[in-house]
């Protein structure tokens, strides 16, 4: 599976501006910005594993394509949705369990680095990762 192996965030576009439209502090902020976010995916047919490890800390995560979950951002915000795979794009759309509103991500390859995209109330960012 394509999106499969270990990955680490190499850099972000916009990333502080989206945070802060989630609603982050400026020193949650400042920390998440050198968090060297590494992400192990596993995937088989619609299953993936992922884990995720960072600064502060590391969590895994099992969804199945198409089924709601429940999850925890890194800075505790509660969200709830799924994952689709759409051509050679996997697509999220969580709902923030505090207020409704909804965060959408994708994940897609591009040029072998694995781009996630992000966005939340009209403010779109990116994180780059490269295999290692």
């Amino acid at each position: 599976m394509a999106f499969n192996g270990s990955w680490k965030v190499d850099h972000s576009e916009n990333y502080d501006k989206f945070m802060e439209q989630m609603g982050i502090n400026v020193m949650k902020r400042k920390l998440a910005e050198h968090d060297n976010l590494k992400l192990v995916i596993e995937q088989t047919g619609d299953k993936f594993h992922i884990k995720e490890s960072s600064t502060f800390r590391t969590k895994d995560i099992d969804f199945t394509l198409g089924v709601p979950f429940d999850y925890s951002l890194a800075d505790g915000t509660e969200v709830s949705g799924t994952w689709e795979l759409e051509g050679d794009v996997l697509k999220g759309k969580f709902t923030r369990k505090d207020n409704n509103k909804v965060l959408t991500t994708t994940r897609t390859l591009v040029g072998g680095e694995l781009v996630q995209t992000y966005n939340y109330e009209g403010v779109d960012a990116k994180r780059t990762f490269k295999k290692h």
